[in-house]
C-alpha cells in the first residue's frame, strides 16, 4: 500500500492546508505539501503566520466537539447527563474511561485538540525553517517579530497537547514538510514547549525587534485591547511568561507530579513564580469576533446559558455554605442527593454568590436580567436561577439552584457597548489565576505569609476574612468559615483556601481549568481518568495495530496508572 496513506494526521492536515485549505493560499498541486513552493514570498510567510493564533484558538475554544466538556463533567466544574459530546459517559462515579478504540463515539471530541494543535506546531516550525533559511520579510525587526510569534505558537500548541494527552509528536524548524516525527512522552514534549517560549522571549527582547516595522504584534494576529509590545518587559513577553506558568502547573497528573522538583515532582515552582512575576499585570483579554475570529464557540460560550448543558454541582460551590446544607448534603448517600427533584440550595457570606436566606431573596439580590445588555457587568459570579427555569436531569448529585454567569453578558450581548453576543473583549488569562499560581508556589516553598497575602486578595474582594499566614490555622468565622472541607464540612486551612479561591476564580475562564488543578491536587473522584491518550486515528496512521491501541482509566485496555487514586476528600 502507498506509504503516504499512513502519514500522521498532522502531516496530512498541514499538506492540505499548505495546498490551499482554509482559503489562505492557492498553489498548482494541492496534494504536494510543498512548503517551499507555498511559502515562496515574504508575504506568503507572514500572511500564513498571522492567522495561526486564531487557528490555535479555534483548536482550544472553537467547538464543543472537544475534550473540555468531558473534563468539566469529570471534575465537578459542571454537570450534564446529555449524550452530546460524550458527556453522559463521562460523569463521575460511573467508572467512566477515556476509551480510544477505533470508531468509538468520542473519537471526534478526542481528536480535535490533538490534530489542530499539531497542525499549528507543524506550520510554525515550517515558517521558522523558512526564516532561518534566509526568507527576509523586509527588515530585521520584522524577521525577529515573526520568529518570536512562531516560537510562541510552537510553545502554546505543544504545551496544551502535553497538558491533556500522554504523548505527542514535536516538529521544529529542521523538520521536513512531510516528515513524520516520533511520539514522545508529555513531560519531554513540555520541555520543548518551555524552550520555544524561551526563544520567543529572546527574539522579542532583541533591541532590533522594537525598531521600525517590528513590534508590537499586529492587532490582526492576536486581537486584544492590549498592545503586545516588544522588549524583555513588553506585553508580548509578559503574555508568553503567563502562558508558560499556566502550562508548567497544569502539566501535572497527580499530587506527586504537582509537588516541587525538589520533592520528586515535575513542577518547578520557582520557575512558575518567576514566570508569574514576569507575566501579565492585569487580566489579559482577547477581542473575539464571530466573523473575523478568534471565536469562542466552545464550552466557554455554553456555560452560563441555562439548561441541561450546564448544571452546577455542589461539590465545590458548597464549600461556601454557612447554612448547614453542605454538611447535610455530604452526609447523604450519593444516590440520595437531589431526592424529590430538589437542587442544592445554600446561603453564604461570599459575595461572589447571590445573597439572602431564601431562594426568592437570592433571586431578588441578583437577577440575571440586570446584566443582559452589551457592556454591562454581572454583580455576582453565580446566579440562583429564576423560578421555573430548573431543568434537572441525570444523577441528583449534579443538581443545584445555581449557574455560573461570569461570561454571561459577553455570551448573550457582547462585552462592549453596542456589541452583540460572542463579540468583544473577554478574559483569556485572569490575573487572579496568576496570583494564585504564585501563591501555590510560595506555599510549597514554605512562604506561608506571602502565600496568604495573595490568597487574601480575592478573599477580600469577596467579603471574606483574611487567612492567617501559616499552614495550620483554619479559616476564621466559625459557622461562616470558608472553605468547608469534606467529608465533614470542617473549616479549611490556608492551602484549602488557596484551592477554593483558584476554583471559584478560574471556573469557566480558561480551558479545563478545574480538571487540570483537581488532578494535580488529588481532588478528582477515585478512578477518574487522568488524561487522554494519543487518538486512535493518529495511532492507526502510524501503523500501530488496532490490538495495541489503548485508552485511559480503569479496566482492561487502558494504560496502567492512568486513573486517579482515592481523593483527598474521600470520594
Amino acid at each position: 500500500m502507498n506509504r503516504t496513506i499512513y502519514r500522521s494526521l498532522a502531516v496530512l492536515t498541514v499538506a492540505a492546508l499548505l495546498g490551499g485549505c482554509e482559503d489562505m493560499l492557492t498553489v498548482d498541486n494541492p496534494n504536494s505539501g510543498s512548503s517551499a513552493k507555498v511559502l515562496k514570498t515574504p508575504g506568503d510567510v507572514e500572511n500564513l503566520l498571522g492567522g495561526y493564533f486564531k487557528r490555535w484558538h479555534s483548536g482550544v475554544y472553537g467547538s464543543i466537539t472537544d475534550l473540555e466538556g468531558m473534563a468539566s463533567n469529570l471534575s465537578f466544574m459542571s454537570y450534564s447527563s446529555l449524550a452530546n459530546n460524550c458527556l453522559n459517559n463521562h460523569t463521575p462515579f460511573t467508572g467512566a474511561t477515556n476509551f480510544n478504540s477505533p470508531g468509538n463515539t468520542c473519537g471526534g471530541e478526542q481528536l480535535r485538540l490533538f490534530q489542530i494543535l499539531a497542525e499549528v506546531n507543524k506550520v510554525s516550525s515550517i515558517i521558522l525553517g523558512r526564516l532561518n533559511a534566509g526568507v527576509n520579510l523586509g527588515t530585521p525587526a520584522r524577521n525577529l517579530r515573526a520568529k518570536a510569534f512562531a516560537e510562541f505558537l510552537a510553545g502554546v500548541s505543544i504545551g496544551y497537547v502535553a497538558m491533556m494527552y500522554d504523548s505527542l509528536a514535536i516538529a521544529d524548524e529542521n523538520t521536513l514538510g512531510d516528515e513524520i516525527t516520533p511520539l514522545i512522552d508529555y513531560k519531554e514534549a513540555a520541555d520543548s514547549a518551555y524552550a520555544a517560549f524561551d526563544r520567543a522571549i529572546a527574539y522579542a527582547s532583541d533591541p532590533v525587534a522594537v525598531q521600525t516595522d517590528g513590534f508590537p504584534i499586529p492587532g490582526t494576529w492576536i486581537p486584544s485591547p492590549t498592545s503586545l509590545t516588544g522588549g524583555a518587559t513588553g506585553e508580548f513577553a509578559r503574555l508568553v511568561h503567563s502562558y508558560r506558568a499556566r502550562i508548567r502547573a497544569g502539566l501535572a497528573r497527580t499530587p506527586t507530579e504537582r509537588a516541587d522538583v525538589g520533592a520528586g515532582g515535575i513542577v518547578d515552582w520557582a520557575l512558575v513564580i518567576a514566570d508569574v512575576n514576569d507575566g501579565v499585570t492585569a487580566n489579559h483579554q482577547i477581542t473575539t469576533s464571530s466573523t473575523q475570529g478568534p471565536t469562542h464557540q466552545g464550552w466557554k460560550s455554553q456555560f452560563g446559558v441555562f439548561g441541561l448543558w450546564h448544571q452546577m454541582p455542589a461539590f465545590w460551590i458548597g464549600m461556601a455554605d454557612n447554612s448547614g446544607s453542605y454538611a447535610t448534603w455530604l452526609a447523604t448517600p450519593l444516590g440520595g442527593r437531589g431526592a424529590g427533584n430538589n437542587g442544592f440550595f445554600m446561603t453564604t457570606p461570599d459575595l461572589r454568590f447571590p445573597q439572602g436566606a431564601t431562594r426568592a431573596a437570592q433571586q431578588a439580590d441578583f437577577a440575571i436580567a440586570s446584566c443582559n445588555t452589551a457592556g454591562s457587568t454581572c454583580a455576582r459570579y453565580f446566579v440562583n436561577r429564576n423560578a421555573g427555569s430548573d431543568q434537572y436531569a441525570g444523577s441528583g448529585f449534579g443538581w443545584s439552584n445555581y449557574d455560573n454567569v461570569r461570561n454571561y453578558t459577553w455570551r448573550i450581548a457582547g462585552s462592549a457597548v453596542g456589541g452583540t453576543g460572542l463579540n468583544g473583549p473577554v478574559t483569556d488569562i485572569p490575573m487572579q489565576e496568576m496570583n494564585l499560581l504564585r501563591a501555590e508556589g510560595l506555599y510549597r516553598q514554605g512562604s506561608y505569609a506571602a502565600s496568604a497575602a495573595l490568597v487574601n486578595l480575592s478573599r477580600a474582594a469577596a467579603g471574606l476574612p483574611a487567612m492567617a499566614g501559616d499552614n495550620v490555622s483554619v479559616a476564621p468565622g466559625g459557622a461562616d468559615c470558608i472553605p468547608k472541607i469534606p467529608p465533614l464540612a470542617a473549616c479549611g486551612t490556608l492551602f484549602e483556601a488557596l484551592k477554593y479561591e483558584k476554583r471559584i476564580e478560574t471556573m469557566f475562564m480558561h480551558y479545563a481549568s478545574t480538571f487540570l488543578d483537581a488532578r494535580g491536587w488529588g481532588d478528582l473522584p477515585q478512578d477518574t481518568p487522568l488524561y487522554w491518550v494519543t487518538p486512535y486515528q493518529e495511532l492507526l496512521a502510524r501503523r500501530v495495530p488496532a490490538t495495541l491501541i489503548y485508552g485511559a482509566g480503569v479496566g482492561v485496555g487502558n494504560a496502567a496508572g492512568s486513573f486517579a487514586g482515592p481523593s483527598v476528600y474521600g470520594w
